[in-house]
């Protein structure tokens, strides 16, 4: 009754699926113990409670009782919040492997644990506290490995509408079905086109299988969750029209970004000052650029960007003057370098300390690039939802695109965003952020 689909299956990465209700579960082939919390977390935390006391007291003393039971705290709240903040971003598509993720959300839950200790003056082992973070990163890193090597997800596909159209996606493997009939063991789901027609067959298929506990999913929820893009091509399809972001993380966002804003501005203003001498002496005309740009609401707001191109090259009304080409012949000689680097975007900082943005959201466009999209695509003005951010999770997963056919895939990146708008992701996009800087990924 199965035709298996092998293009799909060679070479192809781990998937990483949202445990939500909208995505699919796990694999059944995979060995339930190892990706079960009731191990990691029990076993990951002794590992680094026991271990380093072990080490300090074989290789250099006894600690105090106070300092073992201070670092005993210390860790466990380390291990407790990096795990569950892991676990909550390991849950997002990503671009490289969850194991990517253990340091930088590690190293976080311990800094944190760090700042704690020294503002409240307490005494701590850190022979312990550091030996304890490089045991639980190692502890992680290695689960994750493992566990995306074996969780890989396995799916049933009814060949009916477009549901077909998913079997290209590689973090899965796909068995077809040639006609209505049972399932074979260890599938962890069956994948349909819901608005597809279906005869007495399938219908009855469908029920047997639900019915045995197999789950049934729209292709359109593991799409999205697979590639981070939830494509609304209509409004029938439009999950944002009664879309309200979580106004209690809106407002900590917008303390954090202005917090965040104002201590970078005074720690980067020497840094901001020189780099505006250099673009003076690079060519004529001012050091800032300015430029109307539409934020939250649909509402326009001035966005300030140190100067990369030669003064008066571009019309701020023309559409093909809004848009930054391959070899662009107005960029300066120190404008590619400021614009690979990402540093012309310091300057909106300002714009994060005055709220017209925020460090992570869609990127705020042109006025008339933002109208004419607007006629190519008519779902375009939805991702004004959220406030407009220096990056985000379009920017991370597909850089700088003007294509019409390329902006409406970026648009379902930022679709994605507003859809899952949560600290998690926002942490996650911080992290892919620093690769991006650091590899020039989608500069223009």
């Amino acid at each position: 009754m199965f035709m298996r689909n092998e293009s799909s299956m060679r070479g192809a990465p781990t998937a990483e699926l949202p445990e939500s209700e909208a995505a699919p579960k796990r694999s059944s082939h995979a060995p339930a113990l190892i990706t079960r919390m009731r191990f990691q977390y029990p076993l990951g935390l002794a590992l680094c409670l026991l271990a380093p006391l072990v080490a300090q007291v074989l290789l250099l003393e006894t600690p105090s009782a106070p300092n073992v039971v201070n670092t005993a705290i210390g860790v466990m709240a380390a291990v407790t919040i990096g795990y569950y903040a892991f676990r909550r971003i390991a849950a997002y598509p990503t671009l490289w492997p969850p194991a990517a993720s253990v340091t930088p959300v590690f190293s976080i839950s311990f800094l944190l644990i760090v700042a704690w200790f020294f503002l409240l003056r307490i005494e701590y082992s850190r022979f312990q506290f550091v030996f304890g973070y490089v045991l639980v990163v190692a502890w992680f890193m290695g689960l994750s490995l493992a566990t995306s090597r074996l969780s890989r997800p396995r799916f049933a596909l009814v060949p009916l509408g477009d549901a077909p159209t998913i079997r290209g996606l590689a973090k899965a493997d796909w068995l077809e079905f040639e006609a209505p009939g049972p399932l074979p063991q260890g599938v962890s789901g069956v994948v349909v086109d819901t608005k597809a027609d279906f005869g007495a067959g399938w219908e009855a298929c469908l029920a047997a299988s639900a019915l045995a506990g197999t789950p049934i999913y729209d292709f359109r929820a593991v799409r999205e969750a697979m590639t981070g893009r939830l494509e609304v091509l209509s409004f029938a399809d439009n999950v944002l029209a009664a879309h309200d972001p979580n106004g209690a993380y809106l407002a900590f966002k917008r303390f954090v970004d202005f917090v965040t804003a104002f201590v970078a501005l005074v720690l980067l203003s020497p840094l901001l000052l020189a780099v505006g001498v250099l673009v003076r002496r690079d060519s004529p005309g001012p050091a800032l650029f300015r430029q109307t740009r539409v934020k939250r609401g649909g509402e326009t707001f001035t966005v300030y960007k140190f100067r990369t191109m030669t003064e008066g090259s571009a019309d701020p009304t023309r559409v093909e003057d809004a848009i930054t080409r391959p070899g662009d012949q107005r960029i300066t000689h120190l404008g590619h370098f400021l614009r690979r680097s990402r540093i012309d975007e310091l300057p909106q900082i300002y714009n994060v300390l005055i709220g017209d943005m925020s460090w992570i959201g869609p990127r705020p466009e042109a006025l008339p690039l933002v109208a004419w999209y607007r006629q190519q695509l008519p779902m375009y003005a939805y991702r004004h939802i959220v406030p407009p951010g220096i990056t985000g999770w379009a920017q991370v997963y597909q850089g700088h695109v003007t294509d019409p056919s390329d902006v409406l895939e970026k648009l379902h990146y930022d679709f994605y965003y507003i859809k899952h708008f949560s600290l998690w992701l926002d942490l996650l996009i911080v992290f892919r952020t620093l690769h991006v800087v650091w590899t020039g990924f989608g500069a223009r």
